[in-house]
């Protein structure tokens, strides 16, 4: 997943204040056991044995962005998050699969096609330029592809 620095924010991650760290897990108590004491910059990715990915993307934005640009799904509709763990220094939500499943096996025009149409939806929050958001799927894309490997569940671990 490391490309040398290329990809959604990896250098940035932490501007704005909040960090999130999207990871694979196979269920909520797994999830919940995270290394919270560790700074976002410690966490490789691998704690779970999972590749992670870091963005400076809010779960709620990523999930609209992937079913509306892939499923058409408005942005109304979006499925919530599950809470699995609030403590007052982070949290952590599970996504649901609908956000990863699918951009299993979509090829590059579908995953132009579902950037420019994010890039377009009004009152929305998240990256407005459609290259910005085209790399991110693209990175979202490979983070479900190693979910899938291992037949994880998708979370996010969110530091303020």
């Amino acid at each position: 997943m490391n490309h040398g620095g290329e990809g959604v924010n990896r250098n940035d991650s932490r501007s704005g204040g909040v960090t999130y760290k999207y990871f694979g897990a196979p269920d909520g108590a797994t999830a919940a056991r995270v290394p919270i004491s560790m700074r976002p910059e410690e966490l490789g990715g691998d704690e779970l044995g999972q590749g992670g990915l870091f963005a400076k993307v809010k779960p709620e934005t990523m999930s609209a962005m992937v079913l509306t640009g892939i499923e058409g799904i408005p942005l109304h509709k979006v499925p919530p998050l599950e809470l699995v763990v609030l403590h007052p220094d982070y949290a952590v939500v599970r996504l649901p699969m609908t956000v990863v499943d699918p951009l299993r096996g979509i090829g590059e025009e579908e995953v132009g096609a579902a950037a420019f149409i994010w890039s377009t939806v009004p009152d929305r929050g998240g990256p407005r330029d459609a290259f910005d958001v085209y790399r991110m799927l693209h990175e979202w894309q490979e983070f479900a592809e190693r979910l899938n490997e291992a037949g994880h569940q998708p979370y996010c671990l969110v530091w303020p």
